[in-house]
């Protein structure tokens, strides 16, 4: 049987998803928590990557197993032997050949500022004191939908086939203290959020201007985009699946 385990987690004790040699990460942490409740050796496939230090506030990974067992208890000694910055929301039965990574139809990420000093929100916003055009960062985000192919948002030397994803929906908002950044769109390449985001401050910045954000994209070269930003504000909050409701 297959299944599909939903979950969350605050990214910065861990060096991202996916395995790494010498670095902990959250898959290894709930592969083991997973092994051994059940007792057996399970393998996760996360529905994708998360940077070191990016959290997700909605996660799916699946694995397969032959034992019986009640899904709400199996969530509850998760939760009772992971670390407290993992949780661990339900485990969903699904077709043999379902797929977490494969499957999923649509991906949604947020990014956090904060302009004044928090001290309860270091490791969960990027503490940036200037102020930005946000009407401004918003005229160049709803750009974003009328491309397809952003290379030049890309991480140099990465191994995917094609660099064109369909943005769905990007817009920033304000809420009292922070700006929220939320873009959804059915894949992302490696560190896009991110640098997206660094190229819109430059637009809320008035260092570059719609036309300039355009031909960025329209470059396909990373050295024309903006900066990345710093991890730790970043959170998948959603991922869509047609025979799941998120």
């Amino acid at each position: 049987m297959r299944y599909f385990i939903q979950f969350s987690y605050k990214g910065t004790s861990y060096h991202g998803w996916q395995f790494q040699p010498n670095a902990v990460s959250v898959q290894e942490t709930l592969t083991q928590a997973v092994s051994v409740i059940l007792n057996e050796t399970i393998e996760l496939m996360g529905a994708g990557r998360t940077d070191t230090g990016v959290h997700a506030k909605l996660m799916y990974a699946h694995f397969d197993t032959d034992k019986e067992f009640d899904a709400a208890t199996l969530v509850h000694k998760l939760n009772s032997y992971l670390p407290k910055d993992i949780a661990v929301f339900h485990i969903i039965a699904v077709k043999d050949d379902a797929h977490a990574r494969f499957d999923a139809t649509q991906r949604t990420y947020q990014y956090h500022i904060h302009h004044f000093k928090d001290a309860f929100l270091n490791e969960q916003s990027w503490y940036y004191p200037t102020e930005l055009d946000l009407d401004l960062m918003n005229q160049a985000a709803a750009e974003l939908l009328k491309h397809t192919d952003f290379q030049c948002f890309s991480k140099v030397n990465t191994d995917v086939n094609t660099f064109n994803c369909k943005i769905t929906q990007a817009f920033w908002t304000r809420n009292g203290n922070q700006l929220v950044f939320t873009i959804s769109a059915d894949r992302f390449l490696r560190n896009m959020v991110r640098a997206i985001v660094g190229t819109l401050i430059n637009v809320g910045l008035h260092k570059i201007t719609i036309e300039d954000f355009n031909a960025i994209i329209a470059s396909k070269d990373r050295s024309e985009a903006g900066f990345s930003v710093p991890a730790h504000g970043l959170y998948l909050t959603d991922i869509r699946y047609p025979y799941i409701n998120s």
